[in-house]
């Protein structure tokens, strides 16, 4: 076979060089990491960074706040306040738009399958227990996902065991049971859409609308295959977008015979 030379050609000057060019800074850590949230911002100078973390050592799972100082030449990452949690954590929340910012209120859910509530006080750096949904009756097994509505006033989760439920942060107690499939579905992912409403991704590509004042199940389906039936998958991840032309955005992965596709679709 021949190879065909093509005639070398020079790299033009850019124009418009960014005055701001990206910068990627390595923090190493000695545990592992299951999940990075950034908190409120309250401070021009510092960010806080909340860190889901495990040590294999001593099989301790926990939170942590770390503070993020910002600076061309030497940026630099410092502990701040760390607790213990239950089990490891499948997935960590912050609200949007806290109503105390300087008091940060996270929600993470465990392998165990609890929801554990936390507060960060980012101004005399301290990471404190609220409340927490025990295990009995709440999920059977680990908790997929969850999501905190906008304020943090309440969190939905689902399951792999087919429940989604609803805690109210506020009241700090107790939680409503909005859908059992008794594990006809299995549902990976949540995201809020409105005060009332939200989405749930599923194993096989199904996305779920709910509005949690009317009962009896899910107000809209949205069905699709878009492997034609050669390969199967679940819906990680789902996001809303603010004017909600579009219903939803979500991230999938397909696992087939030929490996592991990752791709997007707006729907």
């Amino acid at each position: 076979m021949a190879l065909i030379p093509f005639p070398h050609s020079h790299p033009q000057p850019n124009p418009n060089p960014n005055p701001n060019p990206l910068q990627i800074h390595k923090f190493p850590q000695y545990t592992y990491i299951d999940a990075l949230r950034w908190l409120p911002h309250v401070s021009t100078f510092t960010r806080h960074i909340l860190l889901a973390a495990y040590d294999s050592d001593t099989s301790t799972p926990s939170l942590q706040t770390l503070n993020f100082s910002p600076s061309k030449t030497a940026p630099s990452l410092t502990p701040q306040a760390s607790i213990t949690a239950p089990s490891r954590i499948t997935s960590l929340k912050v609200p949007s738009s806290p109503l105390s910012p300087s008091k940060a209120l996270i929600a993470a859910a465990t392998f165990s399958g609890s929801v554990l509530f936390c507060s960060a006080d980012l101004i005399n750096g301290s990471l404190s227990s609220e409340f927490s949904v025990p295990e009995k009756g709440f999920h059977l097994g680990p908790v997929s996902a969850i999501d905190l509505n906008e304020n943090g006033s309440e969190c939905v989760s689902v399951g792999e065991d087919g429940r989604i439920n609803l805690v109210n942060s506020s009241e700090g107690r107790g939680f409503r049971r909005i859908f059992d499939s008794n594990g006809l579905v299995s549902y990976s992912s949540v995201k809020w859409a409105s005060p009332v409403e939200f989405v749930t991704g599923a194993f096989g590509f199904g996305l779920h609308w709910w509005d949690h004042r009317k009962a009896g199940g899910a107000v809209a389906l949205f069905k699709n295959n878009w492997t034609r039936g050669n390969a199967s998958g679940i819906v990680h991840s789902v996001d809303i977008h603010p004017s909600r032309k579009h219903t939803c955005l979500e991230a999938l992965r397909v696992l087939s015979l030929h490996g592991i596709f990752v791709g997007q679709n707006s729907m």
